[in-house]
Protein backbone atom coordinates (compact mmCIF):
# COMPACT_ATOMS: atom_id res chain seq x y z
CA UNK A 1 0.00 0.00 0.00
CA UNK A 2 1.36 3.52 -0.79
CA UNK A 3 0.68 6.97 -1.80
CA UNK A 4 -1.30 7.57 -5.19
CA UNK A 5 0.97 10.35 -6.09
CA UNK A 6 -0.59 13.08 -7.93
CA UNK A 7 1.51 15.47 -9.69
CA UNK A 8 -0.18 16.61 -13.05
CA UNK A 9 -3.11 18.76 -12.66
CA UNK A 10 -5.21 16.51 -14.80
CA UNK A 11 -4.96 13.71 -12.43
CA UNK A 12 -6.28 15.70 -9.61
CA UNK A 13 -9.66 14.23 -7.97
CA UNK A 14 -12.93 16.20 -9.18
CA UNK A 15 -13.16 17.66 -5.57
CA UNK A 16 -9.54 18.77 -4.86
CA UNK A 17 -10.32 21.55 -2.46
CA UNK A 18 -7.34 23.56 -3.41
CA UNK A 19 -3.98 23.35 -5.85
CA UNK A 20 -0.74 22.40 -4.24
CA UNK A 21 2.32 23.04 -4.83
CA UNK A 22 4.55 21.13 -7.91
CA UNK A 23 6.00 18.37 -6.10
CA UNK A 24 3.12 17.80 -3.67
CA UNK A 25 0.23 14.93 -3.97
CA UNK A 26 -3.26 14.64 -3.10
CA UNK A 27 -4.28 11.53 -1.15
CA UNK A 28 -6.13 10.18 1.24
CA UNK A 29 -5.43 9.29 4.84
CA UNK A 30 -6.13 5.17 4.23
CA UNK A 31 -3.41 5.69 0.91
CA UNK A 32 -0.74 6.13 3.69
CA UNK A 33 -1.91 4.90 7.17
CA UNK A 34 -3.93 2.02 8.27
CA UNK A 35 -7.31 3.26 10.44
CA UNK A 36 -8.81 0.83 12.74
CA UNK A 37 -10.98 1.84 15.85
CA UNK A 38 -10.77 0.68 19.44
CA UNK A 39 -12.63 -1.91 21.16
CA UNK A 40 -14.20 -1.90 24.85
CA UNK A 41 -14.25 -4.87 26.83
CA UNK A 42 -17.44 -4.94 28.85
CA UNK A 43 -17.93 -4.62 31.72
CA UNK A 44 -14.42 -2.50 31.25
CA UNK A 45 -14.39 -3.34 35.64
CA UNK A 46 -13.88 -7.18 35.24
CA UNK A 47 -11.06 -6.04 33.03
CA UNK A 48 -9.28 -3.11 34.99
CA UNK A 49 -6.35 -4.57 37.37
CA UNK A 50 -3.08 -2.94 39.28
CA UNK A 51 -1.34 -5.98 38.25
CA UNK A 52 2.49 -4.06 37.08
CA UNK A 53 2.06 -7.00 34.05
CA UNK A 54 -1.17 -5.60 33.14
CA UNK A 55 -1.49 -3.77 30.09
CA UNK A 56 -1.79 0.14 29.15
CA UNK A 57 -5.44 0.75 29.01
CA UNK A 58 -5.63 4.01 27.18
CA UNK A 59 -7.92 6.69 28.05
CA UNK A 60 -8.71 10.32 26.72
CA UNK A 61 -8.12 11.46 30.53
CA UNK A 62 -4.73 10.04 30.14
CA UNK A 63 -4.20 13.09 27.39
CA UNK A 64 -2.48 16.33 28.64
CA UNK A 65 -5.26 19.34 27.49
CA UNK A 66 -4.10 20.60 24.33
CA UNK A 67 -0.91 18.67 24.66
CA UNK A 68 0.97 16.32 21.63
CA UNK A 69 1.51 13.23 23.25
CA UNK A 70 0.09 10.43 25.51
CA UNK A 71 2.93 9.09 27.60
CA UNK A 72 1.20 6.91 30.59
CA UNK A 73 -2.16 5.58 31.89
CA UNK A 74 -4.07 5.92 34.82
CA UNK A 75 -5.32 2.26 34.50
CA UNK A 76 -4.36 -1.27 33.10
CA UNK A 77 -6.26 -4.08 31.81
CA UNK A 78 -5.82 -7.66 32.26
CA UNK A 79 -4.62 -9.76 29.49
CA UNK A 80 -7.66 -11.21 28.89
CA UNK A 81 -8.90 -7.71 28.21
CA UNK A 82 -6.41 -7.64 25.25
CA UNK A 83 -8.50 -9.96 22.81
CA UNK A 84 -11.93 -7.61 23.49
CA UNK A 85 -10.05 -4.40 22.68
CA UNK A 86 -7.44 -3.14 20.18
CA UNK A 87 -3.40 -3.11 20.45
CA UNK A 88 -1.56 0.11 19.72
CA UNK A 89 1.91 0.68 19.66
CA UNK A 90 4.16 3.77 20.60
CA UNK A 91 4.41 6.13 17.05
CA UNK A 92 0.65 5.53 16.52
CA UNK A 93 -1.86 8.36 16.15
CA UNK A 94 -5.10 8.40 18.07
CA UNK A 95 -8.13 10.17 16.89
CA UNK A 96 -10.67 10.78 19.54
CA UNK A 97 -14.17 9.68 17.22
CA UNK A 98 -16.98 10.64 19.46
CA UNK A 99 -18.02 13.89 21.56
CA UNK A 100 -14.97 16.33 21.04
CA UNK A 101 -14.03 14.11 17.94
CA UNK A 102 -11.06 14.82 16.00
CA UNK A 103 -8.28 15.75 18.47
CA UNK A 104 -5.21 13.83 17.67
CA UNK A 105 -2.60 12.53 19.74
CA UNK A 106 0.72 11.11 19.55
CA UNK A 107 1.21 7.95 21.74
CA UNK A 108 4.56 7.12 23.22
CA UNK A 109 3.26 3.83 24.91
CA UNK A 110 2.19 0.31 23.95
CA UNK A 111 -1.46 -0.38 25.23
CA UNK A 112 -5.22 -0.85 24.22
CA UNK A 113 -7.79 1.22 23.39
CA UNK A 114 -11.78 1.61 23.63
CA UNK A 115 -14.00 2.16 21.30
CA UNK A 116 -14.34 6.05 21.63
CA UNK A 117 -10.56 6.10 19.82
CA UNK A 118 -9.49 5.63 16.29
CA UNK A 119 -5.89 4.28 15.77
CA UNK A 120 -4.17 5.99 12.79
CA UNK A 121 -0.77 4.11 11.63
CA UNK A 122 1.23 5.72 9.39
CA UNK A 123 3.46 5.01 6.78
CA UNK A 124 7.12 6.18 8.34
CA UNK A 125 8.56 6.27 5.28
CA UNK A 126 5.95 8.60 3.49
CA UNK A 127 5.07 10.94 6.21
CA UNK A 128 6.82 13.00 9.17
CA UNK A 129 5.27 12.19 11.89
CA UNK A 130 5.15 15.61 13.38
CA UNK A 131 3.62 17.22 10.23
CA UNK A 132 1.00 14.21 10.24
CA UNK A 133 0.32 15.92 13.65
CA UNK A 134 -0.39 19.42 12.61
CA UNK A 135 -1.81 18.25 9.64
CA UNK A 136 -4.76 16.54 11.73
CA UNK A 137 -4.90 19.32 13.63
CA UNK A 138 -5.38 21.49 10.99
CA UNK A 139 -8.67 23.19 10.60
CA UNK A 140 -8.65 21.82 7.26
CA UNK A 141 -8.68 18.20 8.18
CA UNK A 142 -11.34 19.41 11.53
CA UNK A 143 -13.70 20.54 8.74
CA UNK A 144 -13.22 17.44 6.97
CA UNK A 145 -14.15 15.36 9.87
CA UNK A 146 -16.81 17.44 11.06
CA UNK A 147 -18.66 16.87 7.94
CA UNK A 148 -18.58 12.82 8.09
CA UNK A 149 -19.54 13.39 11.80
CA UNK A 150 -22.69 15.15 11.34
CA UNK A 151 -26.27 13.98 10.79
CA UNK A 152 -26.10 11.59 13.81
CA UNK A 153 -27.70 11.91 17.03
CA UNK A 154 -24.25 11.92 19.01
CA UNK A 155 -21.41 13.31 16.26
CA UNK A 156 -19.09 10.19 15.91
CA UNK A 157 -16.15 9.01 13.49
CA UNK A 158 -16.52 6.46 11.47
CA UNK A 159 -12.98 4.55 10.62
CA UNK A 160 -13.55 4.40 7.30
CA UNK A 161 -14.71 7.97 6.61
CA UNK A 162 -10.99 9.22 8.11
CA UNK A 163 -9.63 7.02 6.09
CA UNK A 164 -11.47 8.26 2.86
CA UNK A 165 -10.43 11.60 4.54
CA UNK A 166 -7.73 14.24 1.82
CA UNK A 167 -4.76 15.49 3.09
CA UNK A 168 -1.91 17.32 0.34
CA UNK A 169 1.20 15.55 1.09
CA UNK A 170 4.77 17.24 0.44
CA UNK A 171 7.85 15.25 -0.22
CA UNK A 172 9.52 13.84 3.32
CA UNK A 173 11.95 16.17 3.00
CA UNK A 174 9.87 19.22 2.40
CA UNK A 175 7.18 18.34 5.29
CA UNK A 176 10.80 18.50 7.80
CA UNK A 177 11.34 21.62 6.88
CA UNK A 178 7.70 22.62 7.50
CA UNK A 179 7.55 20.73 10.80
CA UNK A 180 10.29 23.42 11.80
CA UNK A 181 8.34 26.58 10.61
CA UNK A 182 5.03 25.92 12.04
CA UNK A 183 7.44 25.01 15.53
CA UNK A 184 9.10 28.55 15.02
CA UNK A 185 5.84 30.03 14.74
CA UNK A 186 4.22 28.32 17.47
CA UNK A 187 7.36 29.48 19.54
CA UNK A 188 6.78 33.00 18.40
CA UNK A 189 3.44 33.02 19.67
CA UNK A 190 4.45 31.42 23.04
CA UNK A 191 6.25 34.15 23.51
CA UNK A 192 4.24 36.90 22.59
CA UNK A 193 1.07 35.50 24.78
CA UNK A 194 4.21 35.07 28.11
CA UNK A 195 4.90 39.10 27.61
CA UNK A 196 1.13 39.90 26.80
CA UNK A 197 0.41 37.86 30.22
CA UNK A 198 3.31 40.11 31.93
CA UNK A 199 1.89 43.46 30.11
CA UNK A 200 -1.77 42.23 31.71
CA UNK A 201 0.45 42.16 35.34
CA UNK A 202 1.86 45.28 34.95
CA UNK A 203 -1.14 46.84 33.79
CA UNK A 204 -2.67 45.37 37.51
CA UNK A 205 -0.39 46.21 39.10
CA UNK A 206 -0.17 49.68 37.64
CA UNK A 207 -3.81 49.99 38.74
CA UNK A 208 -2.59 48.90 42.20
CA UNK A 209 -0.34 51.72 42.68
CA UNK A 210 -1.97 54.19 41.04
CA UNK A 211 -5.50 53.36 43.81
CA UNK A 212 -2.05 53.48 46.98
CA UNK A 213 -0.94 56.93 45.64
CA UNK A 214 -4.44 57.96 45.84
CA UNK A 215 -5.04 57.21 49.13
CA UNK A 216 -1.77 58.97 50.65
CA UNK A 217 -2.34 61.98 49.16
CA UNK A 218 0.36 61.51 46.13
CA UNK A 219 -1.55 61.46 42.78
CA UNK A 220 -2.46 65.28 42.96
CA UNK A 221 -1.67 68.36 44.11
CA UNK A 222 -3.16 69.31 47.23
CA UNK A 223 -5.05 73.10 47.38
CA UNK A 224 -4.45 75.23 50.29
CA UNK A 225 -7.49 76.81 50.35
CA UNK A 226 -9.45 73.91 50.56
CA UNK A 227 -11.29 73.43 53.77
CA UNK A 228 -8.97 71.30 55.59
CA UNK A 229 -10.63 67.71 56.16
CA UNK A 230 -10.24 68.35 60.08
CA UNK A 231 -12.92 70.95 59.70
CA UNK A 232 -14.85 68.91 57.91
CA UNK A 233 -14.75 65.85 60.49
CA UNK A 234 -14.89 68.43 63.58
CA UNK A 235 -18.67 69.35 62.16
CA UNK A 236 -20.00 66.14 62.21
CA UNK A 237 -17.76 64.88 65.20
CA UNK A 238 -16.75 67.60 67.67
CA UNK A 239 -14.78 65.84 69.63
CA UNK A 240 -12.95 63.76 66.86
CA UNK A 241 -9.28 63.38 67.80
CA UNK A 242 -6.63 62.95 65.18
CA UNK A 243 -4.32 59.74 65.28
CA UNK A 244 -0.76 60.74 65.43
CA UNK A 245 0.51 56.95 63.90
CA UNK A 246 3.83 57.36 62.54
CA UNK A 247 2.57 55.48 59.34
CA UNK A 248 1.17 59.00 58.12
CA UNK A 249 4.36 60.85 59.40
CA UNK A 250 3.79 62.52 56.34
CA UNK A 251 0.16 63.68 55.98
CA UNK A 252 -0.55 65.61 53.01
CA UNK A 253 -1.64 69.30 53.96
CA UNK A 254 -5.16 69.93 54.32
CA UNK A 255 -5.90 65.79 55.05
CA UNK A 256 -6.24 64.46 58.35
CA UNK A 257 -5.58 60.67 59.97
CA UNK A 258 -8.66 59.06 61.02
CA UNK A 259 -9.96 55.27 61.74
CA UNK A 260 -12.49 54.01 59.55
CA UNK A 261 -15.24 54.11 62.25
CA UNK A 262 -13.98 58.08 62.61
CA UNK A 263 -15.77 58.69 58.99
CA UNK A 264 -18.50 55.68 58.30
CA UNK A 265 -20.65 54.82 60.29
CA UNK A 266 -20.84 50.76 59.40
CA UNK A 267 -23.85 48.93 59.06
CA UNK A 268 -26.39 52.22 60.12
CA UNK A 269 -29.82 51.26 61.30
CA UNK A 270 -31.45 54.50 60.00
CA UNK A 271 -33.07 53.28 56.90
CA UNK A 272 -32.76 55.38 53.83
CA UNK A 273 -35.08 55.81 51.29
CA UNK A 274 -36.06 52.72 48.96
CA UNK A 275 -35.59 52.52 45.35
CA UNK A 276 -32.23 54.25 45.29
CA UNK A 277 -28.37 54.31 44.04
CA UNK A 278 -25.94 52.27 45.91
CA UNK A 279 -22.57 51.57 44.96
CA UNK A 280 -20.34 47.74 45.74
CA UNK A 281 -17.55 46.07 45.98
CA UNK A 282 -17.59 42.18 45.04
CA UNK A 283 -14.61 39.97 46.35
CA UNK A 284 -14.30 36.65 46.01
CA UNK A 285 -11.17 36.21 48.53
CA UNK A 286 -9.46 39.24 49.87
CA UNK A 287 -6.08 37.26 48.93
CA UNK A 288 -6.86 37.61 44.91
CA UNK A 289 -5.92 41.24 45.60
CA UNK A 290 -7.14 43.84 42.78
CA UNK A 291 -7.24 41.99 39.89
CA UNK A 292 -10.79 42.65 38.61
CA UNK A 293 -12.32 41.69 41.03
CA UNK A 294 -13.72 44.68 42.56
CA UNK A 295 -16.16 46.97 40.65
CA UNK A 296 -17.82 50.20 41.39
CA UNK A 297 -21.56 50.03 40.06
CA UNK A 298 -24.80 52.00 40.33
CA UNK A 299 -27.79 50.20 40.45
CA UNK A 300 -31.40 50.64 42.01
CA UNK A 301 -32.11 48.41 44.55
CA UNK A 302 -35.70 47.43 45.82
CA UNK A 303 -36.90 47.43 49.33
CA UNK A 304 -35.37 45.46 51.97
CA UNK A 305 -37.31 43.57 54.70
CA UNK A 306 -37.67 45.27 58.02
CA UNK A 307 -34.83 44.51 60.42
CA UNK A 308 -32.47 45.06 58.22
CA UNK A 309 -30.19 48.02 56.58
CA UNK A 310 -31.73 50.20 53.81
CA UNK A 311 -29.49 51.47 51.23
CA UNK A 312 -29.52 55.23 51.22
CA UNK A 313 -27.91 57.87 48.44
CA UNK A 314 -24.17 57.63 48.59
CA UNK A 315 -24.27 54.42 50.46
CA UNK A 316 -20.64 52.23 50.23
CA UNK A 317 -21.66 48.27 50.36
CA UNK A 318 -18.46 45.74 50.66
CA UNK A 319 -18.62 42.20 50.95
CA UNK A 320 -17.99 40.77 54.20
CA UNK A 321 -14.18 39.36 53.24
CA UNK A 322 -13.54 35.51 53.26
CA UNK A 323 -9.89 35.90 52.81
CA UNK A 324 -8.63 31.67 51.71
CA UNK A 325 -12.23 30.25 50.78
CA UNK A 326 -11.54 29.07 47.63
CA UNK A 327 -15.28 28.16 46.43
CA UNK A 328 -17.09 31.24 48.42
CA UNK A 329 -18.33 33.47 46.11
CA UNK A 330 -18.61 36.88 45.30
CA UNK A 331 -21.57 38.82 46.80
CA UNK A 332 -23.04 40.29 43.53
CA UNK A 333 -26.72 42.15 44.63
CA UNK A 334 -28.28 42.43 41.72
CA UNK A 335 -28.56 38.84 42.40
CA UNK A 336 -30.12 38.72 45.19
CA UNK A 337 -33.82 38.49 44.96
CA UNK A 338 -36.30 42.00 46.62
CA UNK A 339 -36.75 41.46 50.12
CA UNK A 340 -32.93 40.17 50.80
CA UNK A 341 -33.59 39.08 54.00
CA UNK A 342 -30.86 37.29 55.55
CA UNK A 343 -28.86 38.01 52.41
CA UNK A 344 -27.60 41.48 53.87
CA UNK A 345 -25.19 39.24 56.44
CA UNK A 346 -22.76 38.99 53.94
CA UNK A 347 -22.88 42.77 53.18
CA UNK A 348 -20.92 45.44 55.73
CA UNK A 349 -22.70 49.02 54.43
CA UNK A 350 -20.37 52.33 54.90
CA UNK A 351 -22.30 55.12 55.05
CA UNK A 352 -20.50 58.80 55.47
CA UNK A 353 -21.21 62.41 55.07
CA UNK A 354 -16.99 63.21 55.31
CA UNK A 355 -16.50 60.87 52.32
CA UNK A 356 -17.29 60.57 48.86
CA UNK A 357 -18.33 57.16 47.90
CA UNK A 358 -16.12 56.61 45.21
CA UNK A 359 -13.60 58.01 46.48
CA UNK A 360 -14.35 55.62 49.30
CA UNK A 361 -14.38 52.88 47.05
CA UNK A 362 -11.21 53.65 46.33
CA UNK A 363 -9.88 52.70 49.91
CA UNK A 364 -11.87 49.80 49.83
CA UNK A 365 -10.03 48.62 46.55
CA UNK A 366 -6.36 49.77 47.62
CA UNK A 367 -3.88 47.61 47.98
CA UNK A 368 -3.33 49.03 51.43
CA UNK A 369 -6.91 47.47 52.26
CA UNK A 370 -6.53 44.27 50.70
CA UNK A 371 -2.77 43.85 52.44
CA UNK A 372 -4.02 44.45 55.66
CA UNK A 373 -6.90 42.43 55.91
CA UNK A 374 -4.78 39.16 54.53
CA UNK A 375 -2.63 39.77 56.99
CA UNK A 376 -5.18 40.07 59.82
CA UNK A 377 -6.29 36.25 58.32
CA UNK A 378 -2.65 34.82 58.89
CA UNK A 379 -4.01 31.44 57.62
CA UNK A 380 -6.31 30.75 60.79
CA UNK A 381 -8.38 27.23 60.11
CA UNK A 382 -11.98 28.25 60.82
CA UNK A 383 -11.32 31.68 60.47
CA UNK A 384 -13.87 33.09 57.71
CA UNK A 385 -14.10 36.52 57.89
CA UNK A 386 -12.15 39.33 58.73
CA UNK A 387 -14.17 40.86 61.76
CA UNK A 388 -15.53 43.90 61.60
CA UNK A 389 -13.22 45.46 64.54
CA UNK A 390 -10.40 45.18 62.83
CA UNK A 391 -11.64 47.18 59.55
CA UNK A 392 -12.99 50.02 62.32
CA UNK A 393 -9.54 50.38 63.43
CA UNK A 394 -7.39 50.74 60.16
CA UNK A 395 -6.25 53.79 59.55
CA UNK A 396 -8.22 56.35 57.17
CA UNK A 397 -6.43 58.92 55.89
CA UNK A 398 -9.33 61.96 54.86
CA UNK A 399 -8.70 64.51 52.06
CA UNK A 400 -10.63 67.36 51.91
CA UNK A 401 -14.01 67.09 50.33
CA UNK A 402 -13.15 68.97 47.13
CA UNK A 403 -9.84 66.74 46.70
CA UNK A 404 -10.89 63.66 47.13
CA UNK A 405 -13.33 64.24 43.95
CA UNK A 406 -10.51 65.34 42.00
CA UNK A 407 -8.84 61.94 43.12
CA UNK A 408 -11.59 60.63 41.34
CA UNK A 409 -11.57 61.64 38.06
CA UNK A 410 -7.79 61.35 38.19
CA UNK A 411 -8.24 57.77 38.52
CA UNK A 412 -10.98 57.40 36.43
CA UNK A 413 -8.37 59.23 33.82
CA UNK A 414 -5.42 56.83 34.57
CA UNK A 415 -7.94 53.67 34.22
CA UNK A 416 -9.49 54.70 30.90
CA UNK A 417 -6.33 54.75 29.60
CA UNK A 418 -5.26 51.37 31.34
CA UNK A 419 -8.48 49.55 30.32
CA UNK A 420 -8.14 50.78 26.77
CA UNK A 421 -4.77 49.19 26.11
CA UNK A 422 -6.19 46.14 27.98
CA UNK A 423 -8.92 45.64 25.80
CA UNK A 424 -6.26 45.86 22.89
CA UNK A 425 -5.17 42.55 24.32
CA UNK A 426 -8.08 40.82 24.71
Amino acid sequence: MGCKFIVDMSHYPKDAPFEVPEGWAWCKIGDIAIVARGGSPRPIENYLTTDSSGINWIKIGDAEQGGKYINSTKQKITHDGVSRSRIVHAGDFLLTNSMSFGRPYILNIDGCIHDGWLVISPLQEVINKDFFFYLLSSDFAYQQFSEQASGAVVSNLNKDKVAEAYIPLPPVREQAIIVKAIEAINLWIENIEQEQCSLFSLLSYSKEKILDLAIHGKLVTQDPTEEPAIELLKRINPNFTPSDNLHYKDCPEGWTIATVSDVFDINPKVHGRDEINAGFVPMTKICDGFYNKFSYEVRKWAKIKNGFTRFADGDIAVAKISPCLENRKSVIMSNLPNGIGAGTTELNIFRSKVVDPEYGLLFFKSDYFIKACACSYNGVVGQQRVSRSLIEGMQFLLPPMAEQKRIVKAVNRYFDVINRIESTLQ
